[in-house]
């Protein structure tokens, strides 16, 4: 069965990481200039489109009237060292990254689409490193991204720290999970780390600043597609009700 909506492709020759990269969109088989939409931004971008299948989801959300009006946007990395110099918190292109989402993919973004042009209209989401790098964004933009869906993201005392030291919590709506199985992940430079007890420190962290925050763990979940794919509706129902 095809899709109801419309795949589109921009390319950015980014200023900040001296690369060219390409911004998948999917818009609602409804889409038409004389509404506006919500933006949501996905590093991991084709994996979000392959593994998540958040074009056909977007679909059934669109048509069953369970989220408002919005346009899905993918962004996806070289390889995993790649990935990794541009999500991870102290990666070495972390900064011009982040640089690179806010100067040259927002204001792209609201040129060719009819947006908001608000923080709450404009989403951060990502799995693992990729919602680290999406709390890591807002937390220095809150103005510019309104909303973070973080999968079992990657947390360390960076990441506390950011959250600790900042003073525009109260401009986000935060949605966060983890795994309760995720004791034993294998990552990108071969360690093999407990994902569980730093993501409870950082909803710990959420909470005590008062953050808009939803937080769930999922029972006997892993850090696999597996999980993060069941939980997408709750996750989009939640934050584009």
């Amino acid at each position: 069965m095809g899709r109801k909506g419309k795949m589109v492709e921009e390319i950015i020759e980014s200023k900040y990481l001296a690369e060219s990269l390409t911004l998948t969109l999917y818009q609602p088989e409804a889409f038409s200039p004389l509404y506006k939409y919500n933006i949501c931004i996905m590093q991991d971008g084709n994996d979000y489109y392959q593994m998540g299948r958040i074009a056909t989801l977007s679909d059934k959300l669109h048509a069953n009237n369970e989220i408002t009006n919005t346009v899905f946007v993918g962004i996806h990395y070289r390889d995993k060292f790649d990935r990794s110099k541009k999500y991870h918190p102290n990666g070495e292109q972390q900064a011009d990254y982040i640089k690179f989402l806010v100067h040259e993919v927002v204001p792209l973004l609201d040129d060719i689409l009819p947006t908001y042009h608000m923080g709450q209209s404009r989403a951060l989401i990502g799995d693992s490193l990729a919602g680290t790098l999406a709390l890591m964004t807002a937390l220095k933009y809150p103005n510019t991204f309104g909303k973070v869906m973080m999968q079992s993201p990657y947390v360390d005392q960076t990441v506390i720290d950011a959250v600790e030291q900042t003073s525009n919590i109260h401009a986000i709506d935060i949605y966060h999970t983890i795994g309760t199985a995720e004791t034993a992940v294998k990552t990108t430079n071969g360690q093999t780390l407990d994902f569980v007890t730093p993501n409870r420190e950082l909803s710990k962290a959420l909470t005590a600043k008062g953050a808009s925050y939803t937080y769930r763990e999922l029972e006997d979940g892993t850090h696999t597609w597996k999980y993060w794919q069941k939980d997408l509706p709750n996750v989009l129902m939640t934050m584009f009700e």
